[in-house]
């Protein structure tokens, strides 16, 4: 196999598969890149055997074939070249040399025949789904995903396709996100799946703002198309948990807040709340909201703002963090805070489709 690369090019596309690769693993192979050389493009594809990733790139290809190298060690080499242009060359035993103006390096690889191909899809259920919505809906939930590892179930984005709606969940028993969008898909195409926190982190790190997302589902594996790349997944298996019964169904209280002046607040505020007493209070008066942190070994804050609000005085706690993850990941300027009493969850919403459900804290005066 012999190839001629722009550094660059080679560069991004092996970040691009890098990032599923495990340096603690009992199988060597599953810390190389599989590259396969052949009309014009290099073919870079990674695994872990739950997660598999792979990208193409354009090269001047003189002799077609394929062989797995080191990805971590291969990209640092690659990075640190000093020219913009690179040869590499590897023989019948699997050995690469590169070559770029005065550096060479030679590496051993190991035979392309060992590594895990990555499932196919033959009679997979098809969706498509628009990049904008997509990215939008991984940003705005994915936060909240738990990393418990004894409720593995929560591990992951619960995404639901059913009555012409795509669902997105997530939760970590304390918090939860939720987006829903209309989605056109065959009614047989109705189904309920969870897909795994790094299938999701390689998902929001390649969704693009254009284009379409072709996704193929078939037992308990998924794949994700982004253009020229491809992310196939194991699903998690297993029951999500009811999170609708965990949506308040009322609400006593509706406050209309600034999302940016609200999360600015809330984050100037939360400088003083501590590890041992990790809450900011949100005390109502008559159109006004003060939010108050108190931490008996640093000391207080308190900031008010000014808000449409003609109900009885009353004050609830949250998690300042908590509370904060959605409004970072939202857009949106006016949110809708509802409210029933100090110990019921609070809801965050948008005009549209997202909402946010937060246990409060339980705080002594």
């Amino acid at each position: 196999m012999k190839f001629r690369i722009a550094k660059e090019a080679f560069l991004e596309g092996l970040q691009q598969v890098q990032q599923v690769v495990s340096t603690r693993t009992t199988l060597p192979i599953l810390s190389n890149v599989l590259i396969e050389a052949k009309n014009g493009t290099l073919s870079l594809t990674t695994t872990d055997l739950d997660v598999g990733v792979r990208g193409s790139v354009a090269a001047e290809v003189s002799k077609e074939g394929a062989t797995t190298l080191p990805a971590k060690r291969l990209v640092s080499i690659i990075r640190e070249l000093p020219s913009a242009e690179i040869e590499i060359t590897v023989d019948a035993k699997n050995v690469a040399s590169i070559s770029s103006g005065p550096s060479f390096f030679k590496i051993i690889g190991l035979p392309h025949d060992e590594f895990p191909p990555l499932p196919d899809f033959d009679d997979a259920k098809k969706y498509s789904i628009p990049q904008t919505i997509f990215k939008e809906g991984l940003k705005k939930t994915s936060y909240a995903i738990s990393t418990d590892e004894t409720r593995y179930v929560l591990n992951g984005i619960f995404i639901s396709f059913n009555e012409g709606k795509m669902t997105l969940v997530a939760t970590d028993g304390r918090r939860l996100a939720m987006i829903e969008n209309e989605l056109e898909f065959p009614a047989t195409h109705e189904t309920e799946i969870i897909v795994p926190t790094k299938a999701i982190q390689e998902l929001a790190r390649l969704s693009k703002a254009e284009g379409e997302v072709a996704v193929k589902l078939q037992g308990n594996q998924i794949s994700f198309q982004i253009g020229d790349s491809i992310i196939v997944s194991k699903l998690i298996e297993g029951n999500y948990p009811n999170y609708r019964q965990v949506i308040p169904g009322e609400k006593k209280e509706r406050l209309n807040l600034n999302r940016e002046a609200f999360f600015e607040t809330v984050r100037r505020v939360s400088l003083l709340s501590s590890e041992k007493s990790n809450s900011v209070k949100l005390v109502f008066g008559p159109n006004t909201l003060d939010i108050t942190a108190n931490s008996p070994d640093i000391g207080e804050a308190k900031e008010s703002m000014t808000v449409k609000y003609a109900g009885p005085s009353f004050a609830i706690a949250f998690n300042p963090d908590f509370l904060m993850a959605p409004l970072r990941a939202l857009d949106e300027e006016e949110l809708h805070l509802d409210l029933i009493d100090e110990m019921s969850p609070g809801v965050l919403r948008t005009a549209d489709n997202f909402l946010y459900v937060l246990m409060p804290m339980r705080v002594t005066n």
